[in-house]
């Protein structure tokens, strides 16, 4: 696998002064408050992440984190390329993945490692994991210029807008974002820091999916609805398309100033509707078998309910923190995203410039992620989820985690970080860990 990824980080290396030469903004003859009528961008991630040796009273199960020592590591390059007329922006994002989570993205509920796909493999493969349009209606106030940006043509529209999303795109590109923590490219890593830990978002293995948005900014206050596919079944590689199975996603954002400091606080509700079974039938036919209990066998049409908050606050120039509250219907397997419940998330966001280094960041976080007592039981009896599952839960607690990060900015345009994880009762078992995770991480980008 490392001689693999090695190639595929040479190549990428070698070609990267080919992709920065065509990404640089040529001369525009236009004039000066005319936008350009494209966007072309490039990345590149490379992460090497891993643990020591762990204790664990019992042997690993099929969803255990490995307790030997264990690294894994995976490559992306992304183009952003998009287009503009008028009002109407489209962009596409090819992709080629290449690599693997440590023991193969399973064994924490709050998942180490955002850069790691659901799906590893050991060549690289292609993928269009977004091609998507952008209308905004102009409906008055102060104009406000948008600058280029990876998705984001350089162009002006007006500070009341609403702005249509279609096509297939990533639910938490719209949904749950934060300026300290939603960047796995650039900046935390675990999953339930980087967005609610029980947002249970539609999307396919890769975290994207097909559907719409709607977002009515008004003065400090924007509203959000959005409706998307689901997977055909939990954690699955193909969409139910045509909103067979779909979710809703509405979200409310207030903006606000506090000592001249800038800060957000956003709301979410979304409601899943799909085929999906709860922890207590799968136990309860387990019982009459006498067998191990398994959600898909008690699949039927029901919804799952959740929502959450979500809170960004400049302190300093410099710094910066956020927090995010989450939950949701814990009487039903999660779907897409990871088995958590109920999550609290929050931390810190310091940029370098107090020691000359003002392209450089740390980072400090933590999280308290938990699931409901049906899931307990079900766990416990030997069930499987789509991220977690050791064979049993002799004794149970909440997952705990701590994640800290730098970022040195290298030269213009390649940063890297060192990462370190520690996780307690991972997948919420208290005779297993604590692990210790490591990483680093090369971000390249034009």
């Amino acid at each position: 696998m490392f001689k693999s990824n090695a190639v595929f980080l040479l190549a990428l290396l070698a070609a990267w002064p080919v992709l920065a030469q065509d990404a640089q903004p040529q001369p525009d003859t236009k004039t000066d408050d005319a936008p350009s009528w494209y966007s072309l961008h490039a990345q590149g991630i490379y992460t090497l992440q891993g643990h020591p040796q762990f204790s664990s009273a019992i042997p690993d199960g099929p969803n255990s984190m490995k307790s030997h020592g264990q690294s894994a590591s995976g490559t992306v390059a992304t183009l952003f390329m998009g287009v503009k007329y008028d009002d109407l922006e489209l962009y596409a994002n090819p992709e080629m993945d290449q690599g693997f989570g440590v023991s193969d993205t399973v064994g924490t509920a709050g998942y180490v490692n955002g850069e790691a796909g659901k799906v590893g493999k050991l060549d690289p493969y292609f993928r269009l994991q977004r091609a998507f349009g952008r209308y905004t209606f102009n409906l008055g106030g102060e104009s406000k210029s948008i600058d280029d940006a990876p998705n984001q043509v350089t162009t002006a529209h007006d500070e009341n807008n609403v702005m249509l999303t279609f096509g297939k795109f990533s639910a938490v590109d719209i949904f749950d974002n934060n300026s300290y923590a939603h960047d796995p490219s650039a900046d935390f890593l675990n999953w339930s820091i980087i967005d609610m830990g029980a947002f249970d978002y539609a999307a396919d293995s890769w975290g994207y999916t097909y559907g719409g948005a709607v977002e009515w900014n008004q003065g400090n206050w924007t509203l959000r609805q959005g409706l998307f596919d689901m997977s055909r079944k939990p954690n699955d590689e193909y969409l139910q398309r045509g909103f067979g199975q779909y979710q809703t996603v509405t979200e409310l954002e207030e903006r606000h100033e506090i000592l001249d400091a800038p800060g957000k606080i956003k709301a979410l509700l979304f409601v899943s509707a799909a085929d999906m079974g709860s922890y207590n039938d799968a136990l309860a036919l387990a019982q009459q078998t006498g067998s191990t209990p398994n959600t898909a066998s008690v699949r039927h049409w029901q919804t799952r309910p959740g929502g959450g908050l979500n809170a960004e606050q400049q302190i300093l120039p410099d710094l910066g923190a956020f927090a995010r509250f989450s939950l949701n219907d814990g009487t039903k397997e999660a779907y897409e995203f990871t088995e958590i419940n109920r999550s609290l998330s929050g931390g810190l966001s310091l940029k370098g410039t107090r020691w000359n280094r003002e392209d450089d960041t740390f980072g400090l976080a933590g999280a308290l992620n938990d699931i409901s007592a049906d899931a307990r039981n079900y766990f416990a009896a030997g069930g499987q989820g789509i991220l977690i599952g050791d064979g049993q839960l002799p004794s149970y607690a909440g997952e705990e985690i701590i994640e800290a990060y730098y970022k040195a900015s290298i030269i213009k345009g390649v940063d890297m970080t060192g990462d370190y994880q520690r996780i307690t009762n991972p997948a919420y078992d208290a005779v297993r860990g604590p692990i210790n995770f490591y990483a680093v991480r090369l971000h390249l980008a034009y």
